[in-house]
């Protein structure tokens, strides 16, 4: 039988701990954040589910020294060993790679076989293959799925199919192009809880108003697919959009509620709406679990338009919405292909804020068209939605042209690139050419965070105290907010 570690190798640095699961951003972040990842998890128990040793192999959430996870995964000795890969750190596991290969080769009668996933060696494969030994890069979305591929051919089971990198002879070989619609959702199990060890990463999130909490993703990834910054794009282009059925995503739930979740996000990149979300939401609250957990999701500021689904929603047990706002210019909306007009904004989220619910808006600073002035336009906006009530809380980053995206492309035709170091592409600098310097995008960065200070919006928070988890919560997000704080100081 083979054994397989499903791996994220600790990686020590003085930035901080990496948010690499799950993540369609990467970030160091000094308040440490521990999100599940869904995919990998259901690679997981798909492989138990056929017979083969699995091995949930989280160093970083588990808080291990790497020499401590090294000597720990050489022990284990399994047949193939799978890393998730991120632009900011692909440096760092194409040495760690290098290092388990000489330890390995040391070790009597172990043929160790090492492969990697994610988003940036699926847009650069051979790329991982120059710069280590690595013998797989899988390169397509549907990393579970294509992981049974690699294990049942290694297994001598059955030939690749499309989307997989390996080396034979020496040479670098790809399989053919991968395809998505060759899977349905529906036929992966239900995600192996206990096996992946939900535990790691159901406290550490300032997600959470509840909890433990844990994640669902019912769809892949984004039914709208196309905005230019994410990664997550070029894994799932809204074309390509599936999801499990409502029924399937309610069996879960009903699962995490037996597990002890009290808060779940659903972290589909855009939640399904239409048919689907209506009968979750009236599954929900048929089968009584919206009287037992809290949910939360992503959305788009436009893609529900009537108070009637949200108020639904709220019925069913949702709390927090996750919406991408990005930027309040409209050039830079339309350059992202975001689909999104300015004056659609604000009624968005006044909607969704009037059912109950409670917004929270992601933004971004470092744009190369953008001006001081435009950021600050982002900095205003995010102040009046604050002071009028519409939002509860905000992300800030700064914008990252991720290799393979494409506003990668679109700045390395117009040369607005800095540097090409992957390492600098982490949140820390500015990585496009602009008007803005780094202490520029990095104090932008911190006015936004800072954008909920008002009398008004504070006063209502206080106000909206009623039991501990609401004073728990706001000590936690305060916490948090004060680690971003230091995540973007000079």
């Amino acid at each position: 039988m083979l054994k397989i570690a499903i791996s994220f190798p600790p990686i020590e640095s003085d930035k901080g701990v990496p948010l690499l699961t799950q993540n369609r951003q990467f970030q160091w972040f000094n308040e440490p954040t521990y999100i599940y990842p869904m995919i990998p998890a259901s690679a997981a128990t798909l492989l138990k589910s056929k017979g083969y040793e699995v091995i949930w192999d989280d160093g970083i959430a588990e808080e291990l020294h790497y020499e401590k996870w090294k000597q720990r995964i050489l022990a284990e000795k399994p047949d193939l060993i799978v890393i998730e890969s991120k632009t900011p750190v692909i440096k760092r596991h194409w040495e760690i790679v290098n290092q388990i290969k000489v330890e390995s080769s040391k070790i009597e009668d172990w043929d160790l076989k090492i492969a990697l996933i994610g988003d940036h060696v699926s847009s650069f494969p051979v790329e991982s293959f120059e710069n280590s030994q690595v013998d797989f890069v899988l390169a397509g979305g549907d990393y579970d799925f294509l992981l049974l591929n690699v294990v049942n051919f290694l297994a001598g089971k059955e030939e690749l199919k499309g989307g997989v990198y390996y080396r034979e002879n020496n040479e670098i070989k790809n399989s053919g192009k991968y395809s998505l619609h060759e899977n349905s959702l529906s036929d992966l199990p239900q995600i192996d809880r206990e096996l992946t060890r939900w535990e790691l990463y159901a406290y550490k999130n300032g997600n959470y108003k509840y909890l433990p909490g844990s994640y669902m993703m019912s769809g892949r990834d984004c039914w709208w697919g196309k905005c230019t910054f994410c990664s997550w794009t070029t894994l799932f282009p809204g074309k390509s959009f599936r999801t499990r059925t409502a029924e399937q995503a309610l069996d879960e739930v009903g699962s995490l509620i037996k597990l002890g979740v009290k808060e779940i996000m659903e972290d589909s990149g855009t939640l399904p709406i239409g048919s689907w979300l209506e009968k979750f939401c009236k599954g929900m609250i048929n089968r009584g679990y919206n009287k037992k957990v809290v949910m939360s999701c992503n959305m788009r500021i436009n893609g529900i338009r009537d108070l009637e689904t949200w108020q639904l929603m709220k019925k069913a047990g949702f709390r927090f919405i996750l919406f991408g706002l990005e930027s309040a210019n409209q050039e830079t909306l339309d350059k992202l292909q975001k689909n999104l007009k300015i004056e659609e904004i604000e009624p968005g989220l006044r909607l969704c804020k009037q059912a109950g619910l409670e917004p929270h808006i992601t933004t971004m600073i470092g744009y190369p068209w953008e001006t001081k002035d435009d950021a600050q336009n982002t900095i205003n906006l995010a102040k009046n939605l604050f002071r009028k009530g519409y939002v509860d809380t905000l992300q800030a980053t700064i914008v990252i042209p991720y290799p393979g995206t494409p506003l990668y492309k679109y700045c390395s035709d117009n040369d607005l690139l800095n540097f090409t170091d992957y390492d600098r592409f982490d949140q820390r600098e500015q990585v496009m050419k602009s008007e803005l310097t780094t202490d520029d995008v990095k104090e932008l960065t911190k006015q936004l965070y800072k954008a909920w200070m008002t009398p008004k919006f504070v006063i209502k928070k206080i106000l909206s105290i009623r039991k501990v988890d609401d004073l728990k919560f706001l000590a936690r997000a305060g916490k948090k907010v004060l680690g971003h704080l230091i995540d973007f100081g000079k």
